[in-house]
């Protein structure tokens, strides 16, 4: 009988080396870069994603172009192309999937947390209405009870958490600014 490695995606572990490397063998993702292809498109570096993330993001036409070959997640905000295959031609843009990527949207709705449906206008709101935001600590919060699903429903296959909190910190001194 083998034991199965599972990938905690969102690990909520502040100790020190609690950012080794951790692999789920059942969909073949790592949480670390690896030294991937460069996407075709802007020549930035990929990270790896599951094949079963890529195939729960495309549109139902595209899933047997997918159903080969090691992914990676290109992040580069201007760049249309999302997945692109390590060692082939195969690549998948933003109009190929089924719901927006956050990291390549510039208009709202931008999705920041796929888990619990959290997007920018969401931090912006609150932040407006009560001059700060607990948004970051209720998914923190979620995400230590083990409620997350950030390698199957977050695009690039990461935690959301770093991007929820990036936005919150960009508002919050947006924030402070207009109040100066």
């Amino acid at each position: 009988m083998s034991i199965r490695r599972v990938m905690n995606c969102c690990d909520t572990d502040d100790s020190v080396g609690s950012t080794a490397a951790k692999t789920d063998e059942a969909t073949n993702a790592s949480d670390e870069f690896h030294n991937t292809d460069r996407c075709s498109s802007c020549n930035g570096q990929g990270r790896p994603v599951s094949r079963k993330t890529v195939l729960l993001m495309l549109k139902p036409g595209l899933l047997e172009r997918a159903m080969q070959g090691s992914y990676s997640f290109c992040s580069e905000r201007d760049c249309s192309v999302v997945y692109f295959e390590d060692k082939g031609s195969q690549q998948f843009t933003v109009d190929d999937l089924r719901i927006r990527v956050g990291l390549k949207v510039n208009d709202d709705p931008i999705p920041l947390c796929y888990c619990f449906g959290f997007d920018e206008s969401h931090i912006r709101d609150e932040i407006s209405t009560t001059g700060k935001t607990t948004i970051p600590a209720r998914v923190s919060n979620l995400i230590r009870q083990g409620l997350c699903a950030c390698d199957s429903r977050n695009p690039s296959g990461m935690c959301c958490l770093g991007e929820v909190n990036k936005a919150a910190k960009k508002f919050l001194e947006e924030a402070v600014e207009v109040k100066s």
